[in-house]
């Protein structure tokens, strides 16, 4: 078992008045998830969505596959 705590970051891309969210990619490779919360609520809720999944949504993301509304 490991102790590894989420080393939290934002993306530098997040600076729209701080609706963010922040992720926490040290775990991938001891626990297989990236753990996601609300930056504005860091001792709320923590979604733990696993690695390949949170790949395929930031690759979605960048090619716009998710379209802009």
């Amino acid at each position: 078992m490991t102790t590894e705590t989420p080393r939290w970051f934002t993306s530098s891309y997040s600076s729209n008045g701080g609706a963010c969210v922040e992720v926490a990619v040290n775990l991938v490779a001891s626990r297989g998830v990236v753990p996601v919360r609300d930056s504005k609520v860091p001792a709320g809720s923590v979604l733990t969505v696993p690695a390949a999944s949170f790949a395929a949504f930031v690759c979605g993301v960048a090619d716009g596959t998710f379209g802009a509304g």
